[in-house]
């Protein structure tokens, strides 16, 4: 195989990679940083240190971590790689190893066939910062440095991947997760770990088959599993057809487990064929668990053919009765958006706001906005970025003197394609439509990635 020559979209413009790793003190501000804003904000995404092999997917790139640092009215930029076993092996070589998902596994490779490339997304839980990738460990890193100490396994308890996005629970500091496998049964393993950081138990789910599952949603006493049509079938690739595929004719299911639950207490409820890459909350109501997420009728996101309109995600609820077996779904707006965040105070619990990135109507994925639900008026207000300009996504920052759910600020890089500038755009969340507060102005290119957490200052001094 030869390496890729730069005709692939997220190798180009700014879904291109950058090498240098920096650290840059005393920012330049543009507007005023809030005072009460104290902490990191730190985003993951794929960059490869090295020309890939075959084609290239999106997903496919060696994590790197982009974190703004904003202390006394001060803002600091770094970034750097997450150093996992693949990246150190590659490292070492000066060139790519393994290939993506698009080229036919590799055998015989240190680590197997694919890398953890701890690319995804990031969580801070019981005083540890980790590096998610859905296909094996986390990885830990040191905060402010933003440091790989490496590969975690919550001293051995890890046994099967863990998704990239836990949900902690905001009550008992509890984080619970999911780890699935497309090829192998079982197909799905739920776990929690204690507050403490102690890794409590893992329960193997029973699925018909191999399926992607990006996330999932958890209640305070539930926790709801997607089985969604987006399967892995080894004899579809026998008889010369694509191994992974989105099969518009199987009806999606949702399961329903008690918070400690096994698969013995699992509720499936099953509804129209869609695929879902990510929840924004869920909540119990009376007999029901109600689930809002971004739903698409289709994916073709691995490569697989489909239908462009019904690839565009929009905000669904579902209401799920769990002494009926009815199930609800509706359609709550008509404005394409995905990465939702909310206040995570409210994780599991009923919230009135939620956020999603405004999907640019581009060829390839961007946001050209930060859209802001409120479920109660049932409205939808947008704040632009701007002509040329493209962000990611918006994480919610609680203000600390101010306990409305609103009450706070979202936090996204932009990127203006215009003038080939990266900056730190800060929004008041409650004057969504507003001009941002502070725009920060950092010293180097940051491409598009995935997705961001918020660290505050006082859990990692």
């Amino acid at each position: 195989m030869t390496s890729t020559v730069a005709t692939n979209p997220y190798l180009e413009g700014n879904f291109a990679p950058v090498r240098d790793e920096i650290t840059v003190e005393h920012l330049k501000v543009i507007g005023e940083l809030p005072p009460g804003l104290s902490g990191m904000f730190l985003r993951n995404g794929p960059n490869p240190q090295f020309s890939p092999i075959g084609q290239y997917h999106w997903f496919d790139g060696d994590g790197m971590i982009h974190a703004v640092r904003i202390q006394d009215g001060k803002a600091s930029y770094r970034n750097r790689y997450v150093r996992t076993q693949g990246y150190k092996i590659e490292h070492e070589a000066g060139t790519a190893i393994w290939s993506g998902i698009f080229e036919p596994p590799q055998q015989n490779l240190p680590g197997g066939p694919s890398k953890n490339t701890g690319n995804t997304a990031l969580v801070w839980h019981a005083e540890k910062f980790l590096a998610l990738w859905e296909g094996g460990k986390p990885h830990a890193l040191t905060l402010p440095e933003v440091d790989t100490v490496g590969a975690y396994d919550f001293d051995g308890q890890l046994t099967c991947p863990f998704t990239a996005h836990p949900k902690v629970d905001p009550k008992t500091g509890e984080m619970r997760f999911i780890g699935y496998s497309m090829s192998a049964p079982p197909y799905l393993h739920y776990g929690w770990v204690g507050a403490d950081g102690k890794l409590k138990q893992i329960n193997p789910i029973e699925l018909p088959v191999g399926v992607m599952m990006h996330d999932f949603a958890i209640t305070e006493n539930y926790t709801i599993f997607m089985d969604l049509p987006l399967t892995f079938r080894p004899e579809r690739m026998q008889r010369g057809e694509p191994i992974i595929r989105f099969e518009k004719e199987t009806p999606s299911r949702f399961g329903i487990v008690p918070r400690h639950g096994d698969n013995s207490q699992v509720k499936w409820f099953e509804c129209p064929s869609c695929f879902i890459f990510h929840t924004l909350n869920a909540y119990e109501q009376g007999s029901e668990v109600v689930l809002i997420a971004c739903r698409m009728e289709s994916t073709s996101i691995l490569g697989m053919t489909g239908d462009e309109v019904s690839d565009i995600p929009l905000l669904y609820r579902w209401r799920f009765n769990l002494e009926t077996g009815e199930v609800k779904q509706e359609q709550l707006y008509d404005t394409p958006g995905e990465f939702p965040t909310i206040n995570n105070h409210l994780t599991g619990l009923q919230n009135r706001y939620g956020y999603t990135g405004k999907i640019a109507m581009t060829e390839h994925p961007k946001f050209e906005g930060i859209n802001k639900y409120d479920f109660d008026k049932n409205s939808c207000q947008v704040h632009r970025f701007g002509e040329g300009r493209f962000g990611g996504e918006a994480v919610f920052v609680p203000h600390p003197d101010d306990s409305a759910e609103d009450g706070g600020w979202l936090v996204t890089f932009v990127h203006d394609e215009n003038q080939n500038q990266s900056e730190l755009v800060i929004v008041d969340a409650q004057n969504i439509t507003s001009e941002p507060v502070a725009r920060v102005i950092i010293p180097q290119r940051v491409p598009y990635g995935f997705h961001g957490t918020w660290v505050s200052q006082d859990k990692f001094q």
